[in-house]
């Protein structure tokens, strides 16, 4: 089956995490459930604070006898130092593999992969999957950096504009990175990475577990970051955005005419149109984003 169109990741990068050791390093670290991932399935995951604040998400692969983090590539050399603060004598390596490149494929899972996020395989040099937080958002490849146009075209696609991506991403309410995620301060549960599977409350202690817990089950989740249509010109990330004079929220990325916004649940529930800057901004909450039905949350 041919797919659509594929979309070379520029800002990503790998970081391998090999050893004898690697699970067992990684599942006291990071927020997922590392030992569900194998051949056959990716994860997305994040490293917190003690304090349970966001400082890298990323995706997990399993590639032979390493883990390829398939992370923000300006921020590559940050994940590795912070990794090795806690790697002490566990028997792990922490390596950058600038040799590897990373797309986007946008269209239906490729022959040999389910529909479900994270269904994961072999291709070519290197693995294919399903995006674990959402199968909407296609599948993404990781493979040799000079083998990248030639197994493309072998399964019958061709390159696209970077901007599809991204227009398909903020369009869904998808969270990028630290560009929508401010680092050492953002709480996950804000960005949904508990409906985008990027957090297992059933395994056992990580970096931030116990603050993530309480935030999750006591109710703690008072704004949340969705998607918003502008009208007006696009205001700058980190712009305020009110309800009547009153603080609402705060502006994020954005392009032509879709954006997402932190907002607080209560602007979202009046059903009224934010001031964000010089443009409106109308919230439109996703279908996979699950909001809480009364406003008894407060704020951490």
């Amino acid at each position: 089956m041919a797919r659509e169109s594929f979309v070379l990741l520029d800002e990503r990068a790998v970081l391998a995490v090999s050893g004898p050791d690697r699970l067992a390093f990684l599942q006291g670290l990071v927020t997922n459930d590392v030992e569900k991932l194998g051949p056959e399935r990716a994860l997305h995951a994040a490293l917190l604070t003690a304090q349970g604040k966001y400082l890298h998400d990323f995706f997990m692969v399993a590639a032979g006898e390493a883990i390829w983090l398939d992370a923000e590539a300006a921020r590559l050399a940050d994940l590795k130092r912070r990794l090795s603060i806690y790697r002490l004598r566990a028997r792990v390596a922490l390596d950058e593999m600038p040799q590897l490149a990373v797309a986007a494929v946008l269209g239906p899972p490729a022959p040999g992969l389910t529909p479900e996020p994270g269904a994961a395989r072999e291709f070519g040099g290197g693995r294919i999957y399903v995006d674990p937080r959402l199968a909407r958002l296609g599948m993404r490849v990781i493979l040799p950096r000079a083998e990248a146009g030639a197994a493309s075209a072998g399964i019958g696609i061709s390159e696209a504009d970077p901007a599809e991506y991204d227009r398909l991403r903020l369009s869904l309410g998808v969270a990028d990175g630290s560009r929508d995620l401010a680092v050492d301060k953002s709480i996950l549960l804000e960005a949904g990475f508990d409906e985008l599977h990027g957090v297992d409350w059933q395994k056992g202690c990580y970096v931030g577990q116990e603050l993530t817990a309480r935030t999750k089950y006591r109710g703690l989740v008072k704004r949340r970051l969705m998607p918003v249509a502008i009208e007006g010109a696009a205001p700058a990330p980190g712009t305020l955005v009110t309800l009547d004079g009153r603080e609402a929220g705060e502006m994020r990325s954005s392009r032509e005419g879709t954006g997402l916004a932190l907002l607080r649940l209560e602007a979202v529930r009046a059903g009224r149109p934010l001031d964000c800057g010089e443009a409106r901004l109308t919230p439109q909450v996703p279908d996979w984003m699950r909001l809480p039905e009364s406003e008894e949350a407060a704020t951490p």
